[in-house]
């Protein structure tokens, strides 16, 4: 793992290696890329063929085009493959070294942002987000917790039909953060502050407003140089436009005027900034999910807050903190935008380590694809723990 980590940190920034150097990286990291082709897979064998074949019939069942998935476990072994194609057009297998939007798990890193600042004594968990963003609504009496922890009853812009026809019109159009949060701003409030639980992207956007007011910097530089690089996560970024680096997973939606399935690969992320636009791949998301379970950035006071979570409400064994989520005890998120979903997750009762990484967010009878394959790999390895399994959701 840590010799794949060290090719690959020169992976591209590698734009414009020669093709054979890709390819030998490529083959070196991530093996033959088959069907269920295996980087590393020492369960047990009995272990391994169960969690293949369950892998594999979510896959049939939901017509899933191809799927990364990483599982380490200290003492019982890493679980760590390839299914499908990364690539519908050309057959291109999946392979591990491949970058891929990993959606709302945005939010543990920009929440670890103002969590960074709350240690330097430049924010305060409670203070009013007005002190630091001008022109919300109500912003004198909601509180930077309340934005973390998704109590502050500001409507989701991404809930906004006329919004999400544009969205699905144009996907390719930019948006300021500004422009964002005013579209939330442009709807009453769900619920006075702090009064229940509501997930919201409004809230994280704003979060990253702060950081960018608080910091000096744009959130993400401030990112790359306060929480990608000290974890060396060479390979997550942030990204200013929709193109995604080489190498990359295609990937695969149908939110679209007509519900065609369209390759949404290269589709200008801005909409999703702070809460979504994060770019990672599988090697970078294992070494970040125990950092974010165990607060090594933070102080241990800060990310005793953190871990101060209360019920969703929606769904049984899920609570929420400071931008993360505990399922059954596993601490971490899910994140899912058009043609891409991920789950990044450590369950520290075991210091287990679980990464699911799809290219597709089409749901399989209104059912949430990465959410399945948790639900069938922890029914395996950590039954006493389960990723909950998805409910129908209403059509995109």
């Amino acid at each position: 793992m840590g010799r794949c980590r060290a090719l690959r940190g020169r992976r591209i920034r590698r734009a414009g290696a020669p093709a054979a150097v890709a390819l030998l990286l490529a083959a070196l990291c991530a093996g033959t890329g088959s069907a269920s082709a295996s980087v590393r897979a020492d369960f047990d064998p009995a272990t391994v063929r169960r969690l293949d074949a369950a892998i594999t019939k979510v896959m049939e069942q939901t017509g899933m085009p191809g799927l990364n998935i990483g599982l380490w476990i200290p003492g019982r072994g890493v679980y760590e493959k390839s299914f499908g194609v990364a690539d519908r057009q050309t057959g291109t297998p999946m392979k591990s070294d491949l970058y891929t939007r990993i959606g709302s798990v945005t939010k543990t890193f920009t929440v670890t942002g103002v969590l960074q600042l709350v240690d330097q004594g430049k924010v305060g968990l409670d203070d009013p987000i007005s002190r630091y963003v001008s022109g919300v609504p109500g912003g004198d009496a909601i509180t930077v917790r309340q934005l973390a922890d998704m109590r502050s009853g500001l409507f989701d812009y991404t809930k906004d039909e006329q919004w999400l026809a544009g969205l699905r019109a144009d996907p390719h159009r930019a948006y300021t953060p500004r422009r964002l949060v005013d579209i939330g701003f442009g709807h009453p409030a769900n619920f006075e502050p702090g009064a229940k639980w509501e997930y919201s992207n409004t809230n994280t956007v704003l979060l990253g407003m702060l950081v960018e007011k608080v910091s000096g910097q744009g959130l993400a530089d401030y990112l790359r140089e306060h929480v990608f690089a000290p974890l060396k996560l060479n390979d997550t970024s942030l990204p200013d436009a929709g193109a995604m680096p080489d190498p990359h997973a295609h990937g695969y939606t149908d939110f679209t005027p007509k519900g065609t399935v369209a390759d949404a690969t290269n589709w200008n992320p801005s909409w999703a900034w702070a809460a979504g636009g994060v770019v990672s791949d599988l090697d970078d998301l294992h070494a970040w999910a125990p950092a974010l379970a165990d607060g090594r950035l933070l102080t241990p006071k800060t990310q005793a807050e953190r871990l101060r979570t209360l019920p969703v409400g929606v769904v049984p064994g899920a609570s929420y903190g400071l931008g993360i989520l505990d399922f059954n005890g596993w601490l971490g998120h899910n994140g899912e935008l058009p043609g891409y979903e991920t789950i990044a997750a450590q369950l520290p009762a075991e210091k287990a380590t679980l990464v699911v990484l799809v290219n597709s967010d089409i749901d399989h009878q209104g059912k949430n694809l990465s959410s399945l394959i948790g639900n069938a790999v922890t029914s395996i390895v950590t039954p006493d723990h389960l990723w909950p399994a998805p409910v129908a959701t209403e059509a995109k």
